[in-house]
Protein backbone atom coordinates (compact mmCIF):
# COMPACT_ATOMS: atom_id res chain seq x y z
CA UNK A 1 0.00 0.00 0.00
CA UNK A 2 1.39 3.84 -1.32
CA UNK A 3 1.75 6.67 1.23
CA UNK A 4 -1.37 8.17 -1.02
CA UNK A 5 -3.97 5.34 -0.48
CA UNK A 6 -3.16 5.17 3.10
CA UNK A 7 -3.67 8.88 3.19
CA UNK A 8 -6.64 8.00 1.84
CA UNK A 9 -7.78 5.39 4.49
CA UNK A 10 -6.96 7.41 7.20
CA UNK A 11 -9.39 10.13 5.89
CA UNK A 12 -12.22 7.55 5.48
CA UNK A 13 -11.90 6.31 8.71
CA UNK A 14 -15.08 6.14 11.39
CA UNK A 15 -15.60 6.24 14.86
CA UNK A 16 -15.72 2.86 14.72
CA UNK A 17 -11.83 3.07 15.37
CA UNK A 18 -12.32 3.73 18.82
CA UNK A 19 -16.04 3.23 19.50
CA UNK A 20 -17.92 6.21 19.97
CA UNK A 21 -15.10 8.50 20.12
CA UNK A 22 -14.14 10.78 17.18
CA UNK A 23 -10.99 10.86 16.21
CA UNK A 24 -9.79 14.53 17.49
CA UNK A 25 -11.42 13.63 20.91
CA UNK A 26 -9.64 10.50 21.64
CA UNK A 27 -6.29 12.03 22.71
CA UNK A 28 -8.07 14.21 25.24
CA UNK A 29 -10.13 11.32 26.40
CA UNK A 30 -7.38 8.71 26.68
CA UNK A 31 -4.85 11.60 28.43
CA UNK A 32 -8.07 11.68 30.89
CA UNK A 33 -7.77 8.17 31.47
CA UNK A 34 -4.83 7.75 32.04
CA UNK A 35 -4.64 10.11 34.87
CA UNK A 36 -7.91 8.73 36.60
CA UNK A 37 -6.78 5.04 36.55
CA UNK A 38 -3.37 5.77 37.29
CA UNK A 39 -1.17 4.77 34.03
CA UNK A 40 0.52 8.51 33.75
CA UNK A 41 0.80 11.62 35.60
CA UNK A 42 1.88 14.90 34.57
CA UNK A 43 5.47 15.32 36.28
CA UNK A 44 5.18 17.58 38.92
CA UNK A 45 1.64 18.69 38.68
CA UNK A 46 1.01 20.09 42.25
CA UNK A 47 4.31 22.76 41.55
CA UNK A 48 2.03 23.69 38.10
CA UNK A 49 3.94 20.86 35.89
CA UNK A 50 6.82 20.38 34.00
CA UNK A 51 6.80 20.96 29.67
CA UNK A 52 6.73 17.50 28.29
CA UNK A 53 7.75 15.85 31.02
CA UNK A 54 5.66 12.70 32.50
CA UNK A 55 5.63 10.04 35.32
CA UNK A 56 4.09 6.71 34.93
CA UNK A 57 1.79 5.22 37.89
CA UNK A 58 0.91 1.87 39.05
CA UNK A 59 -0.61 0.70 36.23
CA UNK A 60 1.91 2.53 33.71
CA UNK A 61 4.58 1.38 35.53
CA UNK A 62 3.62 -2.15 34.97
CA UNK A 63 2.75 -1.86 31.57
CA UNK A 64 5.79 -0.55 31.06
CA UNK A 65 7.78 -3.02 32.43
CA UNK A 66 5.89 -5.95 30.43
CA UNK A 67 6.70 -4.11 27.56
CA UNK A 68 10.09 -4.05 28.17
CA UNK A 69 10.28 -7.84 29.58
CA UNK A 70 8.29 -8.82 26.13
CA UNK A 71 10.88 -6.52 23.80
CA UNK A 72 14.40 -8.11 26.03
CA UNK A 73 12.86 -11.74 25.52
CA UNK A 74 11.98 -11.47 21.96
CA UNK A 75 15.68 -10.18 21.05
CA UNK A 76 18.16 -11.14 23.64
CA UNK A 77 16.95 -14.88 24.58
CA UNK A 78 17.73 -15.35 20.84
CA UNK A 79 21.76 -17.02 20.72
CA UNK A 80 23.27 -14.17 18.40
CA UNK A 81 22.17 -11.51 20.25
CA UNK A 82 23.69 -10.37 23.96
CA UNK A 83 22.52 -7.76 26.61
CA UNK A 84 24.48 -4.07 27.64
CA UNK A 85 23.27 -1.81 30.22
CA UNK A 86 25.66 1.40 29.20
CA UNK A 87 25.98 4.50 31.70
CA UNK A 88 24.26 7.46 30.85
CA UNK A 89 27.06 9.40 31.10
CA UNK A 90 29.87 9.23 28.72
CA UNK A 91 33.00 10.80 28.03
CA UNK A 92 32.54 13.79 25.64
CA UNK A 93 34.43 12.47 22.70
CA UNK A 94 32.18 9.84 21.98
CA UNK A 95 29.41 12.61 21.05
CA UNK A 96 32.14 14.04 19.12
CA UNK A 97 33.02 10.96 16.92
CA UNK A 98 29.08 10.34 15.98
CA UNK A 99 28.70 13.79 14.94
CA UNK A 100 26.21 14.47 17.73
CA UNK A 101 28.26 17.82 19.01
CA UNK A 102 28.54 19.42 15.58
CA UNK A 103 25.60 17.99 13.68
CA UNK A 104 22.79 17.38 16.47
CA UNK A 105 20.74 19.95 15.63
CA UNK A 106 17.42 21.15 14.57
CA UNK A 107 16.33 24.31 12.85
CA UNK A 108 14.91 27.01 15.43
CA UNK A 109 12.12 29.72 14.58
CA UNK A 110 11.30 32.74 16.97
CA UNK A 111 7.67 34.37 16.30
CA UNK A 112 8.17 38.32 17.40
CA UNK A 113 4.89 38.56 18.41
CA UNK A 114 3.77 36.15 20.78
CA UNK A 115 7.44 34.74 21.48
CA UNK A 116 6.70 31.11 20.69
CA UNK A 117 9.95 28.65 19.55
CA UNK A 118 9.21 26.31 17.56
CA UNK A 119 11.11 23.96 14.85
CA UNK A 120 11.50 25.46 11.28
CA UNK A 121 9.35 22.75 9.57
CA UNK A 122 6.50 23.18 11.99
CA UNK A 123 6.10 26.94 9.81
CA UNK A 124 2.36 26.87 8.61
CA UNK A 125 2.30 28.38 4.92
CA UNK A 126 5.21 27.32 2.85
CA UNK A 127 5.05 30.01 0.10
CA UNK A 128 4.61 32.69 2.83
CA UNK A 129 5.18 31.14 6.37
CA UNK A 130 3.18 31.63 9.53
CA UNK A 131 3.80 30.90 12.99
CA UNK A 132 1.39 27.88 13.62
CA UNK A 133 0.36 29.48 17.24
CA UNK A 134 -0.85 33.37 16.66
CA UNK A 135 -0.36 33.53 12.86
CA UNK A 136 1.82 36.50 12.59
CA UNK A 137 4.36 36.57 10.31
CA UNK A 138 7.00 38.37 11.93
CA UNK A 139 9.46 35.92 12.24
CA UNK A 140 13.07 34.95 12.88
CA UNK A 141 15.77 33.72 10.63
CA UNK A 142 15.92 29.57 11.43
CA UNK A 143 19.03 28.97 13.41
CA UNK A 144 20.44 26.03 14.89
CA UNK A 145 19.75 24.07 17.84
CA UNK A 146 21.67 21.60 19.90
CA UNK A 147 19.38 18.91 21.06
CA UNK A 148 21.82 17.66 23.54
CA UNK A 149 21.36 18.47 27.43
CA UNK A 150 24.70 19.75 28.46
CA UNK A 151 25.97 19.37 32.30
CA UNK A 152 29.32 19.45 34.43
CA UNK A 153 31.06 16.83 36.23
CA UNK A 154 32.94 17.34 39.10
CA UNK A 155 32.57 20.61 41.66
CA UNK A 156 33.84 22.75 39.12
CA UNK A 157 31.58 24.33 35.96
CA UNK A 158 34.27 24.95 33.45
CA UNK A 159 34.64 23.98 29.55
CA UNK A 160 36.76 20.92 30.45
CA UNK A 161 33.97 18.96 32.94
CA UNK A 162 31.24 19.39 30.14
CA UNK A 163 29.51 15.89 29.88
CA UNK A 164 26.40 15.07 27.97
CA UNK A 165 22.73 13.59 28.61
CA UNK A 166 23.20 10.74 26.15
CA UNK A 167 21.01 11.49 23.14
CA UNK A 168 20.65 7.68 22.51
CA UNK A 169 22.02 4.43 23.61
CA UNK A 170 23.42 3.58 20.62
CA UNK A 171 26.82 5.03 21.60
CA UNK A 172 27.23 2.62 24.45
CA UNK A 173 26.51 -0.20 22.68
CA UNK A 174 29.39 0.86 19.71
CA UNK A 175 32.10 1.76 22.14
CA UNK A 176 31.73 -1.71 23.94
CA UNK A 177 31.54 -3.74 20.88
CA UNK A 178 34.85 -5.58 21.41
CA UNK A 179 34.38 -5.64 25.20
CA UNK A 180 30.95 -7.40 24.16
CA UNK A 181 32.59 -9.63 21.59
CA UNK A 182 35.65 -11.13 23.66
CA UNK A 183 33.79 -11.44 26.83
CA UNK A 184 30.55 -13.50 25.33
CA UNK A 185 33.24 -15.21 22.22
CA UNK A 186 30.30 -14.43 20.08
CA UNK A 187 30.86 -14.79 16.65
CA UNK A 188 29.91 -12.58 13.20
CA UNK A 189 27.00 -11.75 12.93
CA UNK A 190 25.35 -11.30 16.53
CA UNK A 191 23.85 -8.33 17.82
CA UNK A 192 23.90 -6.14 21.33
CA UNK A 193 20.73 -5.28 22.68
CA UNK A 194 19.37 -2.71 26.01
CA UNK A 195 17.03 -0.84 27.10
CA UNK A 196 17.51 2.72 29.00
CA UNK A 197 16.70 6.35 29.32
CA UNK A 198 17.65 9.10 26.19
CA UNK A 199 17.63 12.87 26.89
CA UNK A 200 16.95 15.33 24.03
CA UNK A 201 16.56 18.85 24.49
CA UNK A 202 13.38 19.26 22.09
CA UNK A 203 11.82 22.33 20.80
CA UNK A 204 8.25 21.32 20.05
CA UNK A 205 7.69 18.05 22.08
CA UNK A 206 3.89 17.19 22.19
CA UNK A 207 1.43 14.68 21.51
CA UNK A 208 1.32 13.47 25.00
CA UNK A 209 3.88 11.10 25.90
CA UNK A 210 4.83 10.39 22.03
CA UNK A 211 7.66 13.25 21.89
CA UNK A 212 9.09 13.62 25.16
CA UNK A 213 12.60 15.42 26.37
CA UNK A 214 13.29 12.34 29.05
CA UNK A 215 12.58 9.21 27.01
CA UNK A 216 13.42 5.34 27.03
CA UNK A 217 14.61 3.63 23.97
CA UNK A 218 14.39 -0.41 23.10
CA UNK A 219 17.76 -0.65 20.47
CA UNK A 220 19.60 -3.56 18.72
CA UNK A 221 22.69 -3.34 16.70
CA UNK A 222 23.58 -6.03 14.55
CA UNK A 223 27.37 -6.79 13.58
CA UNK A 224 27.19 -8.25 10.11
CA UNK A 225 29.81 -8.75 7.30
CA UNK A 226 30.01 -5.86 4.85
CA UNK A 227 28.23 -6.96 1.66
CA UNK A 228 25.60 -8.71 4.18
CA UNK A 229 24.17 -5.41 5.62
CA UNK A 230 21.05 -5.50 3.19
CA UNK A 231 19.99 -9.03 3.33
CA UNK A 232 19.97 -8.58 7.20
CA UNK A 233 18.46 -5.14 7.09
CA UNK A 234 15.09 -6.60 5.31
CA UNK A 235 15.14 -10.05 7.83
CA UNK A 236 15.03 -8.06 10.74
CA UNK A 237 12.94 -5.21 9.10
CA UNK A 238 10.29 -8.29 9.00
CA UNK A 239 10.83 -9.17 12.67
CA UNK A 240 10.49 -6.51 14.52
CA UNK A 241 6.67 -5.64 11.77
CA UNK A 242 5.82 -9.17 13.28
CA UNK A 243 6.52 -8.28 16.42
CA UNK A 244 3.84 -5.57 16.77
CA UNK A 245 1.28 -8.22 15.53
CA UNK A 246 2.45 -10.11 18.74
CA UNK A 247 1.56 -7.32 21.05
CA UNK A 248 -1.95 -7.53 19.16
CA UNK A 249 -1.55 -4.05 17.01
CA UNK A 250 -4.06 -4.21 14.44
CA UNK A 251 -2.57 -4.67 11.30
CA UNK A 252 -3.77 -2.02 9.28
CA UNK A 253 -2.67 0.81 11.43
CA UNK A 254 0.75 -0.42 10.62
CA UNK A 255 2.47 0.18 7.64
CA UNK A 256 6.31 0.72 6.62
CA UNK A 257 8.08 3.59 5.28
CA UNK A 258 11.40 3.52 3.05
CA UNK A 259 13.18 6.63 3.82
CA UNK A 260 14.01 8.04 0.11
CA UNK A 261 17.71 9.84 -0.27
CA UNK A 262 16.50 13.16 0.86
CA UNK A 263 15.54 11.38 4.36
CA UNK A 264 18.56 9.68 5.01
CA UNK A 265 20.41 10.52 7.86
CA UNK A 266 24.34 10.96 7.68
CA UNK A 267 25.24 7.59 8.83
CA UNK A 268 22.59 5.49 6.93
CA UNK A 269 22.91 3.63 3.49
CA UNK A 270 18.63 2.36 4.04
CA UNK A 271 16.15 3.45 6.31
CA UNK A 272 13.02 2.24 7.14
CA UNK A 273 10.29 3.19 9.80
CA UNK A 274 8.04 1.13 11.07
CA UNK A 275 4.55 3.43 11.55
CA UNK A 276 1.07 3.36 13.08
CA UNK A 277 -1.82 5.66 12.49
CA UNK A 278 -2.54 7.64 15.46
CA UNK A 279 -5.45 10.11 15.81
CA UNK A 280 -2.23 12.90 15.31
CA UNK A 281 -1.33 11.01 12.31
CA UNK A 282 0.85 8.56 10.77
CA UNK A 283 3.95 8.48 13.31
CA UNK A 284 6.93 6.61 13.19
CA UNK A 285 7.37 4.06 16.19
CA UNK A 286 10.57 2.28 15.20
CA UNK A 287 13.45 2.41 12.81
CA UNK A 288 15.47 -0.09 11.43
CA UNK A 289 18.38 1.37 9.73
CA UNK A 290 21.71 -0.09 7.14
CA UNK A 291 24.39 2.53 9.13
CA UNK A 292 27.22 0.80 7.15
CA UNK A 293 30.35 0.93 9.31
CA UNK A 294 30.00 4.47 9.93
CA UNK A 295 29.88 4.56 13.76
CA UNK A 296 33.02 1.79 14.17
CA UNK A 297 34.69 3.49 11.85
CA UNK A 298 33.93 7.09 13.51
CA UNK A 299 35.09 5.95 17.08
CA UNK A 300 38.28 3.75 15.49
CA UNK A 301 39.12 7.54 14.49
CA UNK A 302 38.73 9.55 16.99
CA UNK A 303 39.55 6.79 20.02
CA UNK A 304 42.79 5.38 18.09
CA UNK A 305 41.45 1.71 19.53
CA UNK A 306 41.02 -1.18 16.51
CA UNK A 307 37.68 -1.84 16.39
CA UNK A 308 37.77 -4.28 13.40
CA UNK A 309 36.72 -8.09 13.44
CA UNK A 310 39.30 -10.93 12.25
CA UNK A 311 36.91 -13.52 10.72
CA UNK A 312 38.57 -16.80 11.64
CA UNK A 313 36.92 -18.71 9.09
CA UNK A 314 37.52 -16.50 5.98
CA UNK A 315 41.21 -15.16 7.51
CA UNK A 316 39.65 -11.41 7.04
CA UNK A 317 39.79 -8.28 8.52
CA UNK A 318 36.77 -5.64 8.38
CA UNK A 319 35.22 -3.07 10.18
CA UNK A 320 32.12 -4.65 10.70
CA UNK A 321 28.76 -2.85 9.32
CA UNK A 322 25.57 -2.27 11.48
CA UNK A 323 21.87 -2.92 10.92
CA UNK A 324 20.02 -1.15 13.63
CA UNK A 325 16.42 -1.81 15.13
CA UNK A 326 15.32 1.22 17.03
CA UNK A 327 11.99 1.57 19.08
CA UNK A 328 10.76 3.72 22.18
CA UNK A 329 9.28 2.15 24.84
CA UNK A 330 7.13 5.28 25.56
CA UNK A 331 5.85 5.47 22.15
CA UNK A 332 5.34 1.94 22.13
CA UNK A 333 3.20 2.24 25.38
CA UNK A 334 1.21 5.03 23.75
CA UNK A 335 0.70 3.03 20.53
CA UNK A 336 -1.11 0.00 22.48
CA UNK A 337 -3.45 2.40 24.84
CA UNK A 338 -4.34 4.11 21.50
CA UNK A 339 -5.19 0.50 19.74
CA UNK A 340 -6.81 -0.73 22.59
CA UNK A 341 -8.84 2.33 23.55
CA UNK A 342 -12.61 2.18 22.99
CA UNK A 343 -15.91 3.37 24.24
CA UNK A 344 -19.09 1.30 23.51
CA UNK A 345 -22.31 1.42 24.17
CA UNK A 346 -24.97 3.89 25.30
CA UNK A 347 -26.55 4.48 28.51
CA UNK A 348 -25.83 2.16 31.87
CA UNK A 349 -24.27 -0.01 29.10
CA UNK A 350 -22.06 2.28 28.40
CA UNK A 351 -18.12 1.59 29.40
CA UNK A 352 -14.90 2.09 28.49
CA UNK A 353 -12.12 -0.44 27.86
CA UNK A 354 -8.56 -1.09 27.12
CA UNK A 355 -8.11 -3.86 24.64
CA UNK A 356 -4.47 -5.08 25.45
CA UNK A 357 -2.96 -8.24 24.88
CA UNK A 358 -2.63 -9.88 27.99
CA UNK A 359 0.93 -9.78 27.62
CA UNK A 360 1.24 -6.44 28.86
CA UNK A 361 -1.95 -5.68 30.70
CA UNK A 362 -0.81 -4.85 34.21
CA UNK A 363 -3.59 -6.29 36.18
CA UNK A 364 -3.82 -10.02 34.78
CA UNK A 365 -6.65 -11.22 36.36
CA UNK A 366 -9.29 -9.20 38.91
CA UNK A 367 -10.92 -11.93 41.96
CA UNK A 368 -14.38 -10.83 43.05
CA UNK A 369 -16.44 -12.41 45.57
CA UNK A 370 -19.95 -11.72 44.56
CA UNK A 371 -20.82 -10.46 48.19
CA UNK A 372 -19.09 -10.18 51.50
CA UNK A 373 -20.54 -13.53 53.29
CA UNK A 374 -21.55 -17.27 53.26
CA UNK A 375 -17.39 -17.92 52.56
CA UNK A 376 -17.03 -16.02 49.33
CA UNK A 377 -14.46 -13.48 50.82
CA UNK A 378 -12.56 -16.39 52.21
CA UNK A 379 -12.03 -19.05 48.99
CA UNK A 380 -11.69 -15.37 46.57
CA UNK A 381 -8.69 -14.00 49.00
CA UNK A 382 -7.37 -18.07 48.34
CA UNK A 383 -7.34 -17.83 44.84
CA UNK A 384 -5.49 -14.37 44.98
CA UNK A 385 -2.94 -15.18 46.78
CA UNK A 386 -2.49 -18.42 45.18
CA UNK A 387 -3.14 -16.82 41.61
CA UNK A 388 -0.91 -13.81 42.82
CA UNK A 389 2.19 -15.26 43.04
CA UNK A 390 2.41 -15.69 39.04
CA UNK A 391 0.26 -12.73 37.67
CA UNK A 392 -0.54 -9.54 38.90
CA UNK A 393 -3.77 -9.58 40.52
CA UNK A 394 -6.17 -7.66 42.01
CA UNK A 395 -9.03 -7.97 44.81
CA UNK A 396 -12.26 -5.78 44.65
CA UNK A 397 -15.33 -6.56 46.91
CA UNK A 398 -16.83 -3.25 46.68
CA UNK A 399 -19.67 -2.45 44.86
CA UNK A 400 -21.82 -3.53 42.37
CA UNK A 401 -20.29 -6.21 40.31
CA UNK A 402 -21.42 -4.41 37.45
CA UNK A 403 -19.08 -1.88 38.44
CA UNK A 404 -16.30 -3.85 39.48
CA UNK A 405 -16.52 -4.90 35.89
CA UNK A 406 -16.08 -1.76 34.43
CA UNK A 407 -13.45 -0.60 36.63
CA UNK A 408 -11.11 -3.38 35.42
CA UNK A 409 -12.25 -2.85 31.48
CA UNK A 410 -10.95 0.84 32.20
CA UNK A 411 -7.70 -1.00 33.46
CA UNK A 412 -7.18 -3.36 30.31
CA UNK A 413 -7.73 -6.04 32.96
CA UNK A 414 -8.29 -8.82 30.34
CA UNK A 415 -10.09 -11.65 32.77
CA UNK A 416 -12.30 -10.87 36.03
CA UNK A 417 -12.93 -14.05 38.31
CA UNK A 418 -16.25 -13.73 39.86
CA UNK A 419 -16.49 -16.17 43.30
CA UNK A 420 -20.54 -16.68 44.14
CA UNK A 421 -22.26 -19.17 45.79
CA UNK A 422 -21.95 -21.77 43.54
CA UNK A 423 -18.28 -21.63 44.07
CA UNK A 424 -18.17 -22.33 47.43
CA UNK A 425 -20.55 -25.87 46.86
CA UNK A 426 -19.00 -27.05 43.58
CA UNK A 427 -15.20 -25.18 43.79
CA UNK A 428 -15.98 -23.37 40.57
CA UNK A 429 -15.97 -19.61 39.63
CA UNK A 430 -16.98 -17.57 36.72
CA UNK A 431 -14.61 -16.31 34.60
CA UNK A 432 -15.48 -13.23 32.31
CA UNK A 433 -13.85 -12.24 29.28
CA UNK A 434 -13.07 -8.81 28.84
CA UNK A 435 -13.53 -8.01 24.94
CA UNK A 436 -16.56 -10.07 24.00
CA UNK A 437 -17.80 -9.75 27.64
CA UNK A 438 -18.54 -13.63 27.88
CA UNK A 439 -18.63 -15.86 30.65
CA UNK A 440 -17.81 -19.18 31.47
CA UNK A 441 -17.66 -21.30 34.00
CA UNK A 442 -13.96 -22.90 35.52
CA UNK A 443 -13.06 -25.40 38.26
CA UNK A 444 -10.86 -23.77 40.75
CA UNK A 445 -8.48 -26.69 40.15
CA UNK A 446 -8.09 -26.00 37.22
CA UNK A 447 -8.34 -22.12 36.81
CA UNK A 448 -4.53 -21.36 36.90
CA UNK A 449 -3.70 -23.57 33.77
CA UNK A 450 -7.15 -22.11 31.58
CA UNK A 451 -5.67 -18.69 32.38
CA UNK A 452 -1.83 -20.03 31.35
CA UNK A 453 -3.19 -20.64 28.02
CA UNK A 454 -4.66 -17.23 27.38
CA UNK A 455 -2.53 -14.82 29.38
CA UNK A 456 0.86 -16.51 28.76
CA UNK A 457 0.40 -17.64 24.80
Amino acid sequence: MNDETNAAASEAATLSDWGNVAAGDVMDRLVSLCKRRGFVFQSSEIYGGVGSTWDYGPLGVEMKRAIRDFWWESMVRRDDIEGLDAAILMHPRVWEASGHVAGFTDPLVDCRNCKHRFRADALAGADDPYCPRCGSRDLSEARQFNLMFKTFMGPVEEDASVVYLRPETAQGIYVNFLNVLNASRQKIPFGIAQIGKAFRNEITPGNFIFRTREFEQMEMQYFVKPGEDREWLGKWLDIRRAWYGELGIRADKLRVHEHDRDELAHYAAAAFDIQYEFPFGWQELEGVHDRTDFDLGRHEEHSGKKLSYFDEESKERYVPFIVETSAGVDRTLLMCLVDGFREEGEGKDARTVLRLAPRIAPIKLAIFPLVRRDGMPELAGEIYRGLGRRWNAFFDDGGSIGRRYRRQDEAGTPFCVTVDGESVTERTVTVRDRDSMEQVRVGVDRLEDWLAERIDP
